[in-house]
Order: C-alpha cells, then sequence, then structure tokens
C-alpha cells in the first residue's frame, strides 16, 4: 500500500486560502480545510496550534496576493493610479470575502491607515505612484491617502452589496479624486 500523501503547511494555508475566497474567513476552522485537503482534521492541527495562528498564516499570504493583484495594471499609459484604484476596487467586486478578511476582519498588523502608509507593504506601490506623478515620498503619501480612502469607500460599500459596480462612473469618480488630490498637495507647496 502507498504511503499516504504528507500534508503540508503550505498545503494546509492554500486550503484554508480557498475557504476564506468561497465562504469567508469566519468559515476556517479546522474541520473546513481539511474538508478541502480531504483528510483528518490532525494535519491542520499538526501545522497550526490554533486557529487563530492558521487564520494570520492566510492573511500573509492573501496581503501578498492583493499587493500583487493591484500592481496588475490593464492600462498603464491610462495612469498607474487609476489603475491601481480600479484594481483595488474590482478585487472587492471579484473577491469580496477575501476584501472583507483583508480589510475589515482586524488582522491587518497596522491599527489604521495612516500607520499602514509606511508599511513595507505599499513601499512598490508609492514608489509606482512617486514616478507617476513625480512628487517627493511625502508628497505622494498624501495624494496615496486621498485616493485610498476614496476607493477604499468605493470598494468596502461594494463588498457588502450595497452598490453595483459601474466601472465608467467609478473611472469617472477617481480620476476627479487623484486630480483633487494632487491639485490640494501642489497648493501646500505654494
Amino acid at each position: 500500500m502507498p504511503p499516504k500523501p504528507k500534508i503540508t503547511r503550505d498545503m494546509v494555508i492554500d486550503a484554508a486560502f480557498e475557504v476564506a475566497r468561497k465562504t469567508g474567513a469566519e468559515n476556517i476552522n479546522a474541520r473546513t480545510v481539511s474538508k478541502k485537503l480531504n483528510c483528518s482534521t490532525q494535519p491542520v492541527m499538526y501545522h497550526f496550534a490554533t486557529i487563530e495562528e492558521l487564520k494570520r498564516a492566510v492573511y500573509t499570504k492573501l496581503d501578498r496576493y492583493h499587493a500583487k493583484y493591484l500592481m496588475k495594471i490593464e492600462e498603464p499609459s491610462k495612469g498607474v493610479m487609476l489603475g491601481m484604484g480600479l484594481n483595488y476596487i474590482r478585487f472587492a467586486v471579484e473577491e469580496p470575502h477575501l476584501f472583507c478578511f483583508l480589510f475589515q476582519s482586524g488582522f491587518a498588523v497596522e491599527n489604521n491607515l495612516l500607520e499602514m502608509i509606511d508599511s513595507e507593504e505599499l513601499v512598490p506601490i508609492i514608489s509606482a505612484m512617486q514616478k507617476a506623478i513625480g512628487m517627493n515620498i511625502e508628497q505622494t503619501k498624501k495624494v496615496f491617502l486621498t485616493i485610498s480612502l476614496f476607493a477604499h469607500g468605493y470598494a468596502s460599500i461594494i463588498a457588502n452589496n450595497s452598490l453595483e459596480y459601474d466601472e465608467e462612473l467609478i473611472k469617472t469618480h477617481l480620476e476627479r479624486a487623484y486630480r483633487g488630490a494632487i491639485l490640494a498637495v501642489q497648493e501646500e507647496m505654494k
């Protein structure tokens, strides 16, 4: 009889990620993850002492997944910021359970956006923005905060089924918010 395939830590994280994606992070538990892996709960609990620990590992994977998603800009010629903003909102449309886990579950290491702005995870995003708008890092962070709050509001409302996704309308609003944020920062420089 061949040996049973070994369930790795990464396999458990991937299975829990899929549970979060399909039904929400609140449904991550030893039973749902083991069912996804077609095994007993023992391998899940072997790799993770608690479900909280497993959820944190899934959150870390999701954070990286989201950052890559943001950077896949469909039309960079129309603006990096617009592309990232639209991707942020599209993520909420396409992955509502993951969006809620990432931004509405309390698992973020940072307590708020003002703390998050200086996180290592945002360095590639802030750098891409800085290059696109030609401002210094502090000015870029101000523009980023304005756009982030605007996009997050849209995405949250959509992810919670309170607004229908209308990409053209959202593009228009994002472009206005972006131009307004840049103008406000430029006026502060005078």
